[in-house]
């Protein structure tokens, strides 16, 4: 999906998509509902059933010097989350940080998250775009 350039900021995505066929299923901001208690239990996740597997994916802006600690910290706080996903929907569940510091910084290991996520990146864009869009750019919308 494009947006206005002129207007991104007026851009709300849809809580919950699915594509003809529903082969796919994109949740944005959605709690997922657990048979037990789970903290952290709102990410973004891609769902494509005909492959079996799910990504949740959490996109945040941190300062340069945060962006490594903030890949592990995301890693470690949806763990109980992949693993009550993967038993409750039988998929193959995998958490995909996207962290980018505040002036452009990325980690070594972004690209190879990125790649993971379906459709084609230019890490270049990402860096340069404000937060809400990179949502739009991550196929949430």
């Amino acid at each position: 999906m494009q947006l206005d350039k002129k207007h991104w900021y007026e851009h709300v995505p849809k809580s919950v998509v699915t594509n003809q066929g529903g082969k796919v299923t994109i949740l944005w901001n959605q709690q997922v509902q657990t048979d037990r208690t789970i903290p952290n239990n709102k990410p973004d996740i891609i769902r494509d059933n005909e492959k079996g597997i799910c990504m949740l994916i959490d996109v945040a802006i941190k300062g340069d010097r945060n962006v490594i600690k903030k890949e592990a910290e995301n890693s470690l706080k949806y763990k109980d989350l992949t693993i009550e996903i993967q038993r409750m929907w039988n998929v193959k569940a995998s958490v995909i940080p996207v962290i980018i510091g505040a002036t452009g910084t990325i980690s070594k290991s972004f690209r190879k998250y990125v790649s993971d996520i379906p459709g084609n990146h230019d890490v270049r864009k990402y860096r340069k775009q404000p937060y809400w869009t990179l949502h739009t750019y991550f196929g949430k919308c």
